[in-house]
Order: C-alpha cells, then sequence, then structure tokens
C-alpha cells in the first residue's frame, strides 16, 4: 500500500473516531448537511481546537443568529489590532438549494484544525456557515428541478421570501443587516460567494464571476484579472478542474457568445468591491455530480487561500493605490453597458445544442448533445464602457430628515458629520426629470431604472443636526452608488425617495383661473412661455385644462418639493 493512501486511510479513522465526519462524507458523496448537523458539527470542532471560533452576530428574518466560523492559525482572533494577517470571507448557503460551499467549508475547516491541510501563515479564514438559516431549514427535494443533487437541499427564498442575493443595498432583511456588520468588523482583503449555476449545458464543472473590473477600478482590477485569479484557475486546472468564467446566457446557446456578469452592489460581490475588496461567486455546474461540484468548491477555496497566504500585502497596497482614484473632482462612472466593439474570444468546451421532438408537446426542444463534445472559440463580452458619469462631490448633505439613509451610511461604516448650528450652503441639488418603473414588484420593490436628474446651483437652507458627509473616506463608492439617484443600485432606484414623486397639493380650477389670469398679466416671461408654448404644440393650444396646468406647475404656487432629490452636494473645486 502506498504511504499517501495509508497517510489517508489513518486521517481519516482519525477523524471518524472523534466522530468529525460530514454527513457529506459520511454517504455517498450526495448527501448535504442539515442546518441542525451543520451547527453541532462545529460546535464540536469548536470545542476540540483552540485554533477555531464560533462568533454570532445578528438574527436572521427568522430569529436565528447568524454564525461564523473562524479559523486562525496561531489563536489570535483579535481583528482589529491583528494588522499583520489578512481575512478571507467565505460565504455559504446564501441560496441553501445551492448547498456545496457550506460541505465543502465544513471539511476545510476541520482539516485545517486537525492539520491535515497545511495552515496558512498570513491568512485568517472566516466563514458564515450559512447566510439564509430559514432557506436551509427549509428542506426538500424538488426546488431545484434542473439540478443533479444532492439528494435534499435548502430553499432558494428566505423566510420571508427574499433572494437575499438582491439586498445588499436596500438591506430589507436582518439578513443583510447582519452581513454588513461582519463584513464591516473583518475588514476581509478578499471574498468569495459559493452558489451552483443554472441555464445551459457544457462540460465545466465550475464556472465563476470575478468582481467586475471597470467596477472595481484600476490597479486593484487589474492584479485581480491578470494576476490573482488566473493563478488561482491554475490550481484548479492541475486538479483536472474544468472552469470557464460564468455562463450568463438564458435561452440561447453558449457557443454562440456570452457576457461578463455585471455584479451591481445589490449582489454580494458588488457590495463588496463598494469597499475595494476583490470578490468572486464561485459557480459549480448543476448538471455535475454533486461530489464533483463539492470537491470543485473546496480546491477553489484552497487555491483562493493559498494565493491570499503569499499575496496579501500586494493586495493591501493595492486596495490604498485603488482608493486614490476616487477622489472629489474626478469622474466617477455610474451606468454602463456592454463594448460590443471590443470582444475578445476565449476557447470553450461545451455540447452541439440540437432540437428534436418534445414528448411533451411534439415541438422543437433544444436539448445539448453529449455525443457531440466540441472546444472552439467563442466570443467572451468581457468589456464594459461607461454611459454615464458624475462629478465626485466634495460633501454631501443629508437633512435628518431622512433619518434611514443616515441609519444605513452608519451601518456600513460611513463617517458623518453634524451642522452646529442652522446654515444657508451654496449647494448642487437634483431634480428628478425622468425615469422607468418595473411592471411587476422586483424582491419587494417596483424598482426605477434609466433615472436621470436635472442638476442646479442654489443657496438651501439647513437646520442643526443636518449631516455632512465627505467624500474623502474609504467607503466613497458605497455613497456614489447609493446617493447619486442615476446609479443602478441607488437609494432613489430602490424607492427610498418615493415620497418625492408624489404632488401634495392642487388647485380648483374656478379659483385658479383668476389667479392664472392675474400672473399672466404681472409676469411677462411667464406670459412669452406660455405663448411659445401655445405655438409650438397645437393640442397644448387647444385644451384649457392642460394650459392652467401648465401655468399652475410654472407659477409660484407649484410645490418645490415635487420631484426635488432630498440628498444634496457640495463641489469646493
Amino acid at each position: 500500500m502506498k504511504f499517501h493512501v495509508l497517510l489517508s486511510l489513518i486521517l481519516t479513522q482519525f477523524i471518524s473516531a472523534q466522530n468529525l465526519l460530514t454527513p457529506y462524507e459520511k454517504g455517498n458523496g450526495n448527501q448535504s448537511a442539515t442546518y441542525d448537523g451543520m451547527v453541532d458539527f462545529y460546535d464540536k470542532l469548536d470545542k476540540k481546537f483552540e485554533t477555531l471560533k464560533i462568533i454570532t452576530y445578528k438574527e436572521d428574518d427568522n430569529g436565528e443568529l447568524i454564525r461564523v466560523v473562524i479559523f486562525s492559525a496561531d489563536k489570535d482572533f483579535n481583528f482589529q489590532e491583528n494588522k499583520q494577517k489578512s481575512i478571507i470571507l467565505i460565504n455559504n448557503g446564501i441560496h441553501p438549494g445551492e448547498p456545496d460551499g457550506i460541505d465543502a467549508t465544513m471539511m476545510m475547516m476541520r482539516d485545517f484544525a486537525t492539520e491535515e491541510l497545511q495552515a496558512p501563515k498570513n491568512v485568517i479564514i472566516a466563514a458564515i456557515e450559512c447566510y439564509n438559516i430559514s432557506g436551509m431549514l427549509n428542506r426538500g427535494k424538488f426546488s431545484r428541478a434542473n439540478q443533479n443533487g444532492p439528494e435534499e437541499y435548502g430553499f432558494r427564498g428566505n423566510a420571508r421570501n427574499f433572494d437575499l442575493n438582491r439586498d445588499f443595498i436596500k438591506t430589507d432583511s436582518k439578513n443583510a443587516w447582519a452581513f454588513q456588520e461582519i463584513f464591516q468588523e473583518l475588514q476581509p482583503d478578499y471574498f468569495i460567494d459559493n452558489h451552483v449555476s443554472n441555464g445551459a449545458d457544457y462540460q465545466y464543472v465550475l464556472t465563476y464571476i470575478t468582481t467586475n473590473k471597470e467596477r472595481l477600478g484600476n490597479p486593484l482590477a487589474e492584479f485581480l484579472s491578470t494576476k490573482m485569479q488566473p493563478e488561482i484557475l491554475k490550481s484548479l486546472d492541475e486538479n483536472d478542474i474544468l472552469n470557464v468564467p460564468y455562463v450568463n446566457i438564458f435561452g440561447n446557446s453558449p457557443d454562440e457568445g456570452f457576457p461578463a456578469f455585471m455584479d451591481s452592489p445589490r449582489y454580494a460581490t458588488g457590495y463588496t468591491s463598494l469597499f475595494n475588496v476583490p470578490g468572486t461567486v464561485v459557480e459549480t455546474h448543476m448538471l455535475k455530480p454533486y461530489n464533483r461540484r463539492v470537491e470543485a468548491t473546496l480546491e477553489y477555496l484552497l487555491s483562493a487561500i493559498r494565493f491570499l497566504d503569499s499575496n496579501f500585502m500586494t493586495i493591501r497596497e493595492l486596495k490604498k493605490e485603488n482608493l486614490k482614484q476616487y477622489k472629489a473632482g474626478k469622474s466617477y462612472v455610474v451606468q454602463w453597458k456592454i463594448d460590443s466593439l471590443n470582444v475578445p474570444e476565449i476557447k470553450f468546451k461545451g455540447y452541439e445544442a440540437e432540437k428534436k421532438p418534445s414528448e411533451v408537446s411534439g415541438k422543437p426542444r433544444l436539448f445539448y448533445n453529449k455525443n457531440k463534445p466540441f472546444e472552439r472559440n467563442v466570443k467572451f463580452y468581457a468589456n464594459y464602457v461607461p454611459t454615464k458619469q458624475i462629478a465626485i462631490p466634495n460633501y454631501y448633505v443629508i437633512p435628518q430628515s431622512e433619518w434611514k439613509t443616515v441609519q444605513y451610511l452608519k451601518h456600513n461604516n460611513i463617517k458623518l458629520k453634524t451642522l452646529k448650528k442652522d446654515s444657508s450652503i451654496v449647494v448642487e441639488t437634483y431634480r428628478i426629470s425622468d425615469f422607468k418603473t418595473v411592471k411587476n414588484p422586483y424582491e419587494g420593490h417596483y424598482l426605477h431604472y434609466d433615472t436621470q436628474a436635472v442638476s442646479s446651483t442654489e443657496s438651501v437652507n439647513f437646520r442643526k443636526g443636518d449631516y455632512l458627509v465627505s467624500t474623502d473616506q474609504s467607503g466613497v463608492k458605497y455613497l456614489l452608488e447609493t446617493l447619486e439617484p442615476e446609479a443602478a443600485d441607488s437609494f432613489f432606484n430602490w424607492n427610498f425617495y418615493d415620497a418625492i414623486l408624489g404632488q401634495k397639493e392642487y388647485f380648483s380650477d374656478y379659483v385658479f383661473e383668476d389667479t392664472a389670469a392675474e400672473l399672466l398679466k404681472t409676469d411677462k416671461n411667464l406670459k412669452a412661455k406660455f405663448e411659445k408654448k401655445k405655438s409650438e404644440d397645437p393640442q397644448f393650444a387647444n385644451d384649457g385644462n392642460t394650459q392652467l396646468e401648465w401655468i399652475y406647475k410654472n407659477s409660484p404656487y407649484f410645490e418645490k418639493s415635487f420631484r426635488l432629490y432630498p440628498v444634496y452636494r457640495i463641489n469646493e473645486n
């Protein structure tokens, strides 16, 4: 018997004797831990090994405390003072029907604690055991209709039926509130979110979403995309784990090409990038056997930890350098689109997409012919270009009446100062000129998009206790992505300020008729605009009610707060 086989048997017997085998290992490679089983497993590790510690954070939407398991080889768990080590944060079970990361992390943490795996010298490993606890408790066999194992698993939505991977900005769930607390306390240098993909069929076991390089910003993005991610993937290749960027298609075959996923701030890695923390979403392929998916997830985790162990100081320096590009007066992109003119090609290992008669309808249906594997170049729309930019202000001013905004900023470690006295300040204001809204509710909201705002400069009276927020801080990107109304996941687009979209005062036509006539007599500019409008718009000229409403909206009687965005900008440059 070869030595490494004998050693493996000895270690397995040692682990088994301590009752530290996971359900995945005890079963046939198609089992996943229950929530209670996972908690019990980690509690046993916590009692046996001083290098491992469980920390509980705020409760989720169903009243369960969210737990983070942490491994530190030197038993130092003082995150605030331990600046000589890097922290990697791993998130598991945001979609508990995709439990690969839960089982992989259980084995990894045990193997570090038992020294079966060589522990990193420079990295503290922190993993959220299961982020969506209520989803993990909602266990079944059928919610993932297209997935090949495990035999039982959790459900995508949480107790309130939120998809938590859309909640990192709007923060409707207690889960998101807890995640922000965890993230801000740990201040990780790298983040991994474990998932299972849906969509097309192909040969790859693992796909991945790397934090969008344009949104992350250089030089950190350059290092992530050309150095860090390639080295991690090289380790996967050496272990015969086929991998490719996330295959982001619906309905078409991937050999026709596909775009890089834009992880805006509503998503986990989009949120972490707001604080200059690069991240990866690991997406194992749903149709591959469960044991292969778990092994692939585990290898990605280990490869990332090894890389971080050797390069964390470089990443820290790049994070500092990265922050310099977000200074007041510089441009910041708030809207992007795919660059259809600069499209690289990648080698893709797929299966021929063909059609055959459906046994259900008799109509042609798509299927992937596994008897016809191929490897060919396909278009990968990896690049994005700006469609809307703003100039970064020196400060934002937030009235204390917008207490929800203030609460969210504070929770995300944003520093605020209060005005010491009532003040009149020259600021840049926004008025919402146009926006679109989804027809059906999306994650508890009627989300706005394609928002347009018109700016102007004016003197505004603020009260003692209103908030002044400098952009000269590490969370500047969080400020820009939430407070700039035209940004994709702005607080405005998530309906934080919908009250400004509703007119509060109106007029009675039989009364305002006389007022309107007097306004036209005394206000020459208004009269000129009115006549011009009539001459250019025949429909307007023939509609008395519309004319009266136009005069009202262009008069001092019309409320100034209508569509006036309640966050202001100060530009000192």
